[in-house]
């Protein structure tokens, strides 16, 4: 048997269980932590998830400072406000309570505190100086995986242009995933949540990087998320599937970290930026059409029909193409559950536009790691199948 090598050192700590946000502070003290700097946005200080992870910091004795500015596809500058909080603060450690948004600006905060600078100058990976603030962090969302990532994914604000900024120690030294944070989460920030996890499952189990151990964490993430996707958007109060669904974005959060993303995402970048569609949205259109194109190059399309018998979507004996059928059905059933119906074209995107998007999804990152190499026409043709 043919196994490619791999490294693991894992480096957060899983702390998982309904409720589990009481323990917020316990997990900052034993980190030998007293001055704390929260990282939350208003949505969450509304539904009065940061009033509670401020009472179990402030409970256990911790100094505590809120940054609540956190947004949606956070851009440089919103990072250096929080980084200018920090300086004023002197924080032992960061906590990010919110979607991927909210940890990646406490991941870049945390960065220009320990070496200065603009976030535009760690665009790539291992470029800080100095070690960072260790990070806890609290997901709010099922979706990004940023609780188990090395990198933060910040915009570039004059060219919207997003930078996966990496370093070792961005890594959160905590995730706590308390599934009973997502119950306030929107329908449709649920939607597109679980979607980005969906993709991300996808892709990790077919890129140039994967390995046998985080093929693992993607197909355990692919079958939780399968299984619960629909279900949790069904029956919002399920806090069994919220659970699971919590769990599967985490363990595919995991597989990113070992095995990069593909053309799925390089694609949802630009469209995210340049037409306004969330980033889950985004990723969500562009599966299927990824899906078949990549499923011409054989190991990709054998991986495809593994996750597809191991979810349950295919019979065990299912055949490669009856299986990777049988996946293609089920993105298309999640886009209906999601009630993100129709092509790129019924969301806004006009045929028009694709050479230029295509043109920004070919310098994405993560274009390298896809299967099948995708280049500027490659993503013209990706982009011309999902605007149907």
């Amino acid at each position: 048997m043919d196994l490619a090598g791999f490294d693991f050192q894992p480096r957060t700590r899983l702390v998982f269980g309904p409720g589990t946000l009481a323990r917020l502070g316990a997990l900052a003290r034993e980190l030998g932590a007293r001055r704390v700097l929260l990282v939350t946005d208003p949505g969450l200080v509304a539904a009065g998830h940061a009033a509670r992870a401020e009472a179990a910091l402030s409970g256990a004795g911790c100094e505590l400072t809120t940054f609540a500015e956190g947004c949606e596809d956070p851009d440089a500058l919103v990072v250096e406000r929080c980084a200018l909080a920090a300086r004023e603060r002197k924080p032992e450690l960061f906590v990010g309570l919110g979607g991927g948004s909210a940890i990646d600006i406490a991941k870049g905060a945390a960065m220009l505190l320990a070496s200065g600078g603009r976030m535009q100058d760690y665009w790539g990976f291992g470029k800080t100086r100095a070690p960072l603030r260790p990070l806890i962090a609290v997901p709010t969302t099922a979706g990004t995986g940023s609780e188990v990532q090395s990198y933060a994914l910040i915009a570039d604000e004059t060219t919207h242009q997003k930078m996966a900024c990496g370093a070792l120690d961005a890594a959160p030294r905590v995730a706590l995933l308390d599934p009973e944070l997502t119950l306030t989460c929107p329908r449709f920030v649920s939607a597109c949540a679980g979607l980005d996890a969906i993709g991300h499952a996808l892709e990790t189990a077919v890129t140039k990087e994967r390995t046998e151990l985080s093929g693992l964490f993607s197909r355990a993430a692919f079958c939780l998320l399968a299984a619960n996707f629909a279900r949790v958007l069904a029956e919002p109060t399920d806090l069994e599937a919220r659970g699971a669904l919590q769990l599967g974005a985490t363990w595919a959060g995991l597989a990113i970290e070992h095995s990069m993303l593909g053309a799925a995402h390089a694609l949802a970048n630009p469209l995210s930026a340049r037409c306004g569609l969330a980033h889950g949205q985004a990723v969500g259109l562009s599966l299927g059409a990824v899906v078949r194109f990549n499923a011409e190059e054989p190991g990709a399309r054998a991986s495809y029909a593994a996750l597809a018998r191991s979810a349950g979507l295919a019979a065990p004996g299912e055949d490669e193409p009856a299986a990777v059928a049988a996946l293609l059905a089920f993105l298309a059933r999640c886009l209906v559950a999601a009630e993100i119906s129709g092509g790129l074209g019924a969301h806004g995107v006009r045929a028009e536009s694709l050479p230029a998007l295509a043109e920004e999804a070919s310098r994405q990152w993560t274009a390298q790691f896809n299967p099948r190499a995708v280049g500027r026409a490659e993503f013209v043709e990706l982009l011309q199948a999902a605007l149907r």
